[in-house]
C-alpha cells in the first residue's frame, strides 16, 4: 500500500512541478534542500541508497543534497522508473525479510545494525517527509500543491 502511494503521490507532486519553469523549480528557498528540484532530487538519492542496502549492496555516499540529474525531465523518468523498482521490491517482501537486521554504513562512515522493519517504515516515511517539504515549496510559487492525502489517493 505504500509503494503504491509513494508512485501516486510523485506522480501528482511532479505534474504540479512540471508547470513551474526550470528556474522556479531550482530558485532558492529557505529549504533544507535549497530548492524544490534539490528536494526531489534529495528524495531520489535516499530511495536508492535504502534499496541499494535492502539488497544487501553497500552504495558510496553521492552526498545527500547530490543532484543527481539536473534536467527535470530526465529527473521524473528516473522518478517514474525508481518507483516501479519500489513497488516491485515491496511486493516481494515477506515475513522472513522483515525480521531479519541489516548491517550498513551510512553517509557519515559509522556501520549500524538495525531491524528491516524500522528501516522499511523509516524508507516510505523518508519520502513522504522530503514530500511535505516540496508541497510547502510550492506554496511559495503561483502553482496550487496537489492534494496527496493517502486516503484521498489511494482508493478502489
Amino acid at each position: 500500500m505504500l509503494a503504491r502511494y509513494n508512485t501516486l503521490a510523485n506522480c501528482r507532486l511532479y505534474e504540479a512541478c512540471a508547470q513551474l519553469s526550470d528556474a522556479e523549480r531550482k530558485r532558492i528557498r529557505p529549504a533544507f534542500f535549497k530548492s524544490i528540484h534539490g528536494t526531489l532530487n534529495h528524495i531520489m538519492v535516499g530511495d536508492r541508497i535504502w534499496l541499494t542496502r535492502f539488497e544487501g549492496k553497500e552504495i558510496g555516499s553521492t552526498g545527500l543534497d547530490a543532484i543527481l540529474y539536473e534536467d527535470f525531465d530526465q529527473l521524473r523518468m528516473a522518478r517514474v522508473s525508481e518507483d516501479e523498482r519500489i513497488e516491485i521490491f515491496a511486493s516481494n517482501l515477506n515475513d522472513e525479510f522483515l525480521s531479519r537486521k541489516i548491517q550498513y554504513r551510512n553517509n557519515q562512515g559509522n556501520i549500524h545494525t538495525d531491524p528491516v522493519d524500522l528501516l522499511i517504515a523509516h524508507f516510505f516515511n523518508h519520502q513522504t517527509h522530503h514530500r511535505g517539504q516540496v508541497h510547502d515549496l510550492l506554496t511559495q510559487t503561483q502553482i496550487a500543491p496537489p492534494v496527496l492525502d493517502m486516503h484521498r489517493i489511494i482508493r478502489p
